[in-house]
């Protein structure tokens, strides 16, 4: 069952919630972020920094697959979702700022600019059957730009500390990595996740988002095809595909979703917040994909996928409006002075996610209706 993994974020979801706003809030918090596991990681870290690694060196090596051999094989056609992820963040982030600029908010434009790749995915999933099934790969390249974006954005807006020393130890395994594959030929798939446990740790002590190194570790793994025609990255990725959607997204969502839903609050300019926050999302996201993509596909600098509908980029569009948890995550380090301000961010970053999905869903149920006026035009034409 193809949407399943859709389906259990969104039921892990719903029970996070429930669990936020009952008797049982204290117990969540006492085993995902009270509780240390091993030096000073508690359950919560362990996911976010560590699985979510894992589950980021799968996409990267989807991704990769498709930039050699797929549907991002040429400059032009990889350009596509680069430059579509650019208005997605461009766009939200002019947006919030335009609603923002006299208060005391307008430092979270982070909050508006950033794509839950997990549950992005998950719901296309769902959706499969009515959506491009070219363009989850589209989806997956955006969301992941869209991610480095955010990160970026988190080390210069909110004052992430860089260890020098850390960036550079990094540096010299990704190097070291390199040579395994382009020098030693090394084949054995063993070798790069030990190594790449090691990337995993300087990553993560050098204040750089931890999920980087998986993106990375997944650029250098060999995709040379042996006698039966499989590269060790199609064996990892294939080895990963249930871990990650049966398990690894399931859990972050369990982990990341425990939203108190009070609404009094009493802080100032909160219309402006929230309205910023669902507008860029909502509004913002797939208003810069659709664009930017429209504007680069005709300037010759990007490629449509062949046979793929604008309407269907438009779905693809919505769906970066979930912003969810990579957005709580940055409006927890935007507003950390102020209970009040995450608390109403987190309810705006809901909203804007339930928005967006019924948005992509009403686009699919109008769809043929819109393919049906266009043909009944041209018939009269």
């Amino acid at each position: 069952m193809r949407c399943l993994p859709g389906i259990l974020l969104i039921l892990v979801t719903a029970i996070s919630i429930i669990i936020a706003n009952s008797s049982l809030k204290p117990i969540y918090d006492e085993v995902f972020h009270h509780i240390t596991l091993f030096n000073n990681f508690n359950l919560h870290m362990v996911i976010n920094d560590f699985l979510m690694a894992i589950f980021f060196l799968y996409v990267g090596l989807e991704i990769k697959k498709e930039m050699i051999d797929g549907s991002l094989s040429s400059f032009k056609k990889a350009s596509f979702p680069v430059v579509a992820s650019l208005g997605g963040v461009i766009v939200p982030a002019i947006i919030f700022s335009i609603i923002n600029r006299n208060t005391e908010y307008l430092p979270g434009v982070g909050v508006a600019i950033s794509t839950d790749i997990a549950f992005a995915v998950g719901i296309f999933m769902i959706f499969k059957s009515k959506l491009d099934a070219k363009l989850k790969i589209f989806l997956l390249s955006l969301a992941v730009v869209d991610d480095l974006i955010s990160i970026l954005a988190i080390v210069f807006l909110y004052s992430a500390e860089i260890n020098t020393k850390a960036v550079i130890i990094s540096g010299l395994i990704l190097l070291l990595l390199v040579s395994f594959n382009k020098i030693f030929k090394v084949n054995k798939l063993s070798v790069y996740l030990f190594a790449g446990l090691f990337l995993w740790y300087f990553v993560y002590v050098s204040g750089i988002h931890a999920t980087i190194s998986g993106v990375l570790l997944a650029a250098v793994i060999p995709t040379k095809k042996n006698e039966k025609g499989e590269s060790l990255s199609d064996i990892l990725a294939h080895k990963l595909v249930y871990k990650c959607n049966l398990f690894i997204l399931p859990l972050f969502a369990f982990a990341n979703t425990s939203i108190a839903l009070n609404f009094n609050v009493d802080i100032p300019n909160a219309f402006n917040l929230s309205s910023g926050i669902i507008c860029g999302l909502v509004i913002g996201k797939p208003l810069g994909v659709v664009l930017f993509s429209y504007i680069a596909t005709k300037l010759h600098v990007a490629e449509k996928p062949k046979n793929t509908s604008w309407i269907s980029i438009v779905e693809v569009g919505l769906l970066t409006g979930i912003g969810f948890t990579m957005s709580i995550f940055v409006s927890e380090l935007a507003f950390s002075y102020s209970e009040g301000a995450i608390n109403l961010a987190k309810m705006s970053i809901l909203t804007a996610s339930i928005i967006s999905i019924m948005l992509t869903k009403f686009v699919i149920t109008v769809k043929p209706y819109i393919r049906g006026i266009k043909v009944g035009l041209l018939a009269r034409h």
